[in-house]
């Protein structure tokens, strides 16, 4: 798929951020090991991800009904088996979170290999540990992982590393265990949280202890219950970044606040002054102070500081920045490709990169181009660059951006903005 933009025009109006998709597509896993309805509200129904995690559901028997009007999903999964499936190619990262409802229904799983962003090295090995010390066998098929166990079995699952999927992973695992199961090293991520919350609902015996340790005592019966998604605190930042880079006048609705204060206070210290309120973030030409972007330095790494996903973000602005930025990532080193198709959309140099470690210098302006994506956060940021050049831009493989912002050309819509997407 691919963009064609006409940049250029100045953003207004207001946009309503979405349920997060990295919390609705984990969510919707997790509800699999309900032994009832579960419904979600708020749930991103638009997004790429989320559609072919449906489609992969349906075909292993979940029924799952869509309601793309109000973003509500209903699902059952009573009838869900493990059976091989003519083709596994889904394109999405978290596939591994799809196993814990079959392994409770049939006592094996089928599972297509992770796809998503390729970001240095995201390997699954981690997964395969969760289900191997939680007393299954796995083996790596052609097509498919396949996990075998009757039941999982509670066990101490220690993490090497921090790992948001690992843990979530234990965590869907763990709750339906026979016995108890410890979770060591978690990375407890606001989307996390939510999923906690949302196992607890269920009836899942979860208990949290500091930042980084969880006790789970799994149970046999799950209910069914009703979700609220959280709001996604990485759409929100990137609707504001935008309304900065287009000089817009922006109000963002439904704004996370309570995951996001660090990301936000280093905008602050930029001379970027928003207006907010209890829920929204208003931003006009007016609340650049200088009328100017600062420069800055900063480091992405683990919540709540500036995770890698809004990596690129902090890029762009330091693109306009006055003077030279750094921006290091010391968790996704190699998360750099985008930069160099992002420098194609600028005057001069500005950007130069090398392993966990971007440097602008600024200040540039953005021209029209075409560029291929690299990965979702690092697709946007090609979007939003092309969107504030003049003329016309395509950016490839834009398919990468939709599996991560819901509804994106019906919001770019309402802010007076038109994109063609085509297939």
């Amino acid at each position: 798929m691919r963009a064609i933009i006409k940049g250029g025009k100045t953003p207004e109006g207001k946009v309503n951020v979405s349920g997060a998709k990295n919390s609705a597509t984990r969510l919707l896993a997790a509800a699999c090991i309900s032994d009832g309805e579960v419904v979600l509200n708020n749930f991103p129904t638009h997004l790429v991800d989320a559609k072919h995690k449906i489609r992969f559901l349906q075909n292993i028997g979940a029924e799952i009904d869509v309601d793309d009007k109000n973003e509500i999903l209903k699902i059952r999964s009573s009838d869900l088996k493990c059976q091989l499936l003519e083709e596994y190619d889904y394109p999405i990262r978290t596939t591994y979170l799809l196993a814990a409802a079959q392994i409770k229904r049939s006592g094996e799983a089928k599972i297509p290999y992770p796809g998503g962003c390729k970001i240095g090295s995201r390997g699954y090995d981690l997964h395969i540990m969760v289900w191997e010390t939680l007393g299954c066998k796995v083996t790596e098929k052609n097509d498919y992982i396949h996990v075998v166990g009757n039941n999982f079995t509670g066990g101490k699952i220690k993490f090497p590393i921090s790992t948001v999927g690992g843990t979530e992973n234990a965590l869907i695992c763990a709750a339906i265990a026979v016995g108890t199961t410890e979770i060591i090293n978690a990375y407890i991520t606001p989307e996390v949280e939510d999923l906690i919350d949302f196992l607890r609902r269920m009836g899942s015996n979860i208990e949290v202890n500091g930042s980084s340790n969880i006790i789970v005592k799994g149970v046999d019966y799950l209910k069914g219950t009703i979700k609220n998604v959280m709001f996604d605190r990485i759409e929100a930042l990137t609707w504001l970044v935008y309304g900065v880079l287009a000089k817009g006048t922006i109000l963002i609705n439904n704004v996370p606040f309570e995951s996001m204060e660090v990301p936000l206070l280093h905008l602050k210290k930029m001379g970027i002054d928003f207006l907010q309120n209890s829920n929204s973030i208003y931003f006009s030409p007016e609340c650049l102070k200088n009328e100017q972007v600062e420069s800055f330095e900063l480091a992405c790494g683990a919540h709540p500081g500036i995770i890698s996903d809004m990596q690129s973000f902090y890029t762009l602005l330091g693109v306009v920045a006055q003077g030279d930025s750094r921006i290091f990532d010391y968790r996704y080193p190699k998360r750099i490709a985008y930069a160099d198709e992002l420098q194609k959309l600028i005057d001069k140099p500005v950007i130069e990169t090398e392993e966990g470690k971007i440097t602008t210098r600024g200040p540039g302006n953005f021209i029209a181009g075409k560029v291929t994506s690299t990965d979702l956060r690092g697709s946007m940021a090609l979007v939003m660059a092309a969107l504030c050049a003049e003329g016309e831009s395509v950016v490839e493989d834009v398919e990468m951006a939709l599996r991560g912002y819901n509804n994106l050309e019906g919001k770019l819509s309402a802010l007076g903005i038109d994109i063609e997407i085509q297939k």
